[in-house]
């Protein structure tokens, strides 16, 4: 990708973007109901912005009970699990500010859109604050513009109408998209009324580069979320990726980074992986 995405082109995509909806009489059912989600506020440490993740199918009891201790030492933002320990990390956070993160649709994004709805219901049911999806990524490919609006919409949906308001982040796997899809897929995110767009799922091909985020950022706008995911294992990689534009960071590599941001000896960290 160039440095920098011509500000034209991105125009002429997303004009493009909005010209199919228009045309296919679709619009969101919700929007963001929490504005500037995309500042990061001075003095803010990487590690609150951190949401502390292990989503291994081999993960174990033990283990996400350790994250969640881990969450609460350090100051994370979120602890992300599957939705199975969903129920496990709800109580063992339950004494704290710090929301339990779940995925749906993963991490192939290829469930129908209903099942994915009810996916995140279920979740939210359980004690999920926020929910990060994956987007159908085929479908995106083939420009299903309208498809994969409303299977992002109906997520929003079902989350934003939860008492909570409940946060959703889109997950478009920017490793398997050329920048036109990257920067249609932001779009869509942002007209379906998400809360952030994410680079990865963690078990694709790459992770999170500081170029896409700077486009992801360039696409949204300050006022959603961004989120960078799969590959953050080091401080100065955390600090690169905010300071493209990242305000959450994705990581198993949570404790080591937040060890380096004190300026702690680095310890093992039990739940780090690719993610």
């Amino acid at each position: 990708m160039d440095e920098q995405i011509d500000a034209k082109f991105i125009e002429k995509t997303i004009q493009q973007v909005s010209a199919i909806l228009q045309e296919a009489d679709v619009s969101a059912r919700t929007g963001r109901t929490r504005p500037a989600l995309g500042s990061v506020p001075e003095g803010t440490s990487i590690a609150s912005l951190i949401d502390h993740t292990l989503l291994k199918p081999e993960a174990m009891a033990r283990q996400i009970e350790m994250l969640c201790f881990e969450a609460k030492e350090y100051g994370f933002a979120s602890v992300c699990v599957n939705s199975w320990y969903v129920p496990l990390a709800v109580e063992l956070l339950r004494d704290t500010e710090i929301p339990v993160c779940t995925v749906v649709g993963f991490p192939l994004g290829a469930s129908l859109p209903s099942v994915k709805a009810h996916e995140a219901q279920q979740a939210m049911a359980h004690g999920a604050r926020e929910i990060d999806m994956v987007i159908p990524i085929g479908a995106l490919r083939s420009r299903d513009i309208v498809g994969v609006f409303e299977d992002i919409s109906d997520v929003a949906y079902v989350c934003h109408e939860h008492p909570d308001e409940v946060i959703c982040k889109v997950i478009i796997e920017t490793a398997l998209l050329t920048d036109t899809e990257k920067i249609i897929a932001c779009q869509l995110a942002k007209l379906a009324g998400a809360d952030f767009v994410k680079t990865s799922t963690g078990f694709s091909t790459g992770g999170a580069t500081v170029e896409d985020i700077k486009l992801m950022r360039q696409v949204v706008g300050a006022g959603m979320g961004v989120k960078a995911s799969g590959g953050v294992r080091t401080l100065e990689q955390a600090q690169a990726i905010v300071e493209a534009g990242a305000n959450r960071i994705g990581a198993s590599a949570g404790v080591t980074i937040a060890q380096a941001e004190l300026g702690e000896a680095p310890t093992d960290d039990a739940t780090e992986s690719d993610y």
